[in-house]
């Protein structure tokens, strides 16, 4: 009987223990469970993320600027050669101002009724010869600039010196020398006084 008692007796501690063992698994088991939910929103909204968010935010602002100084530096390259490019347009413009500016008093004087017949027809020579300069100079600069020159422009002056710039990085005698006598023979004048000059690009 004693042996039945006892047995029973250790047969309930033995239920216990396990059912105690078991309960503490599960508390285990539930801590651990909690424990990887805050470590996931831990790394989730960890300071982490957001030195990774400033890092690609500056790295963007990098590249925006790098990406702007490269567009001025674009725009201030483009700036240069446009200005040097309007030097020799500038130059044009004011020549053709200028010789419109005398065709139209020469105008004037072959409508006047007070100038003679004398002074009209030399009015007329005086714009037929303005009208040859100006298309010799535009077919010499169109000769010149096929001799592998960035730019060229032909300015006749009133003494009768054809000035030739031409926009080079360098310009030696001989090609100086060709210079000349091209533009004498297309005036078919070959001691007509021709000076040249270089414009850096």
């Amino acid at each position: 009987m004693y042996l039945a008692i006892g047995f029973l007796y250790n047969l309930n501690k033995t239920e216990e223990d396990f059912q105690m063992l078991l309960k503490k698994q599960t508390v285990w088991l539930l801590t651990m469970l909690s424990l990887v939910v805050v470590l996931s929103v831990y790394y989730i909204t960890s300071p982490d993320s957001q030195l990774n968010e400033f890092a690609t935010t500056d790295e963007s602002k990098e590249n925006a600027q790098s990406e702007e100084v490269a567009e001025e530096s674009k725009g201030d390259s483009t700036v240069t050669t446009t200005d040097s490019e309007a030097v020799f347009e500038q130059m044009r413009l004011d020549m053709m101002e200028k010789r419109d500016q005398q065709k139209e008093e020469l105008v004037t004087i072959q409508g006047s009724s007070e100038k003679t017949a004398e002074e009209k027809n030399a009015a007329t020579e005086k714009i037929e010869e303005l009208q040859e300069i100006t298309d010799n100079e535009k077919i010499m600069e169109s000769l010149i600039k096929a001799e592998n020159y960035e730019d060229v422009l032909v300015q006749t002056s009133e003494n009768g010196t054809v000035n030739v710039t031409v926009k080079a990085e360098e310009l030696s005698a001989e090609a100086a020398n060709d210079i000349v006598q091209l533009v004498r023979k297309n005036m078919d004048a070959p001691n007509a006084n021709v000076a040249v000059k270089i414009d850096p690009k």
